[in-house]
């Protein structure tokens, strides 16, 4: 315990032992040259390789594209039956496609499905100089680094809709997390086309009809995101996967093959599921210091946690979690119960420290007229008590 003086205040610390079943996971080794795994259900990251290196993205920052056009049809900016206009520069763009042809209407839900399913390269720019504020996908693009400033992703740059190599196009692995968690929290009604495993448009190009996803339908929870590869930035994929009540999301790239990416990915989910667990550490209502009251019909106050508090917890052996109580004493009545009073900090080897508000386990009134004369006394005897007589030096000797 410690403490020091803070506004004429005491903050006091208390240190406790949380012990719960677990221990330290063992760090993911993956052969990705960057990646990001994210916990989305507790908000917890569970490994950041390289994650805020702006790198090539290939066609994982379509998912940019497809983020600001679900968020046009949510405005009413955009429909999701609106015809669009192929365009000539649209149709020029080669690589994945759905292989349309300049001049020809196609449906909104279709170049998205497009973009999603087939990774059309050509259906991202339709969708860019619709929603252009110039008709250009150069105009689009610039909107789309705007708006991924927005939302916070600062490691993001576009230069075109569909990940086609541009030394100006660049995004970070956690950028791509960050963006994957808006389009499963924000549009959870669009998410499921991402789990669509395969997609025939106008009967064009059977061959070009799977989704690239390695890990849809092997069981896993898998349900999205998007595939990436060009030869600069090599193999990658944003992936979300769900089994029971967690949600994970990751992000990996520069992997050599195709093979490789799909390997990586399902090790990645397997060892975030099963290396990890929800545990309650402290139950709702459970005392865990008493702050004393200045001024109060109490002398002191109990803390504990509004709520219970549950958290991601290493799966295997056992671990104690690190925990301190931190709180300003004494507390000026009146106090209510439910008041926040503290903070309890609880510490993990390995992932971020989770900070939880402590609150007054009862109310206390504000004293009369007596204990103000009391308090004031006692302030008052402080000030003037004599002062403990000092050490004598040590005498010096010759």
């Amino acid at each position: 315990m410690f403490s020091r003086l803070s506004r004429r205040l005491i903050a006091a610390a208390m240190t406790l032992t949380l012990w719960v079943g677990g221990a330290q996971a063992q760090a993911f080794d993956t052969a990705a040259t960057a990646a990001y795994v994210y916990d989305q259900t507790t908000e917890s990251v569970l490994l950041a390789k390289n994650a805020d290196t702006p790198l090539p993205p290939a066609s994982m920052s379509k998912l940019m594209t497809i983020y600001m056009a679900f968020e046009a049809i949510a405005h009413g900016r955009l429909s999701i039956d609106e015809e669009l206009t192929v365009s000539q520069h649209a149709m020029d763009y080669t690589g994945s496609s759905m292989f349309l042809r300049s001049g020809e209407r196609v449906r909104v839900e279709d170049l998205l499905r497009g973009i999603i399913v087939l990774s059309g390269n050509d259906a991202s720019a339709v969708i860019a100089e619709a929603l252009s504020p110039d008709g250009t996908e150069a105009g689009f693009a610039t909107l789309m680094t705007e708006r991924a400033r927005q939302m916070g992703m600062n490691n993001s740059v576009f230069a075109n809709s569909n990940g086609w190599p541009d030394p100006n196009q660049r995004m970070s692995m956690r950028d791509l997390g960050i963006l994957a968690d808006h389009l499963i929290r924000d549009y959870p009604t669009f998410y499921p086309l991402f789990a669509e495993q395969e997609y025939h448009f106008d009967g064009r190009v059977p061959s070009n009809s799977q989704n690239r996803n390695p890990i849809l339908g092997l069981g896993i929870g898998a349900d999205g995101l998007k595939t990436g590869h060009t030869s600069e930035a090599g193999y990658g994929l944003v992936g979300s996967a769900k089994q029971g009540d967690r949600r994970i999301i990751f992000v990996i790239t520069g992997l050599d093959s195709a093979a490789a990416r799909a390997q990586e990915a399902e090790k990645i989910v397997n060892w975030a599921f099963r290396q990890f667990a929800l545990r309650e550490v402290v139950s709702e209502g459970t005392e865990l210091a008493r702050a004393e009251v200045w001024n109060g019909t109490g002398t002191s106050v109990g803390l504990s946690v509004a709520e219970d508090v549950t958290l991601l917890i290493p799966t295997l052996g056992f671990a104690d979690l690190s925990g301190e109580v931190i709180f300003d004493s004494p507390v000026a009545a009146p106090i209510t119960a439910g008041q926040q009073l503290g903070e309890l900090v609880i510490a993990l080897p390995n992932l971020p420290e989770t900070r939880v508000p402590l609150v007054a386990t009862e109310s206390v009134a504000a004293g009369g007229f007596m204990v103000r004369l009391g308090t004031a006394a006692k302030v008052l005897l402080a000030r003037f008590a004599p002062a403990a007589p000092a050490d004598a030096p040590a005498a010096e000797g010759s």
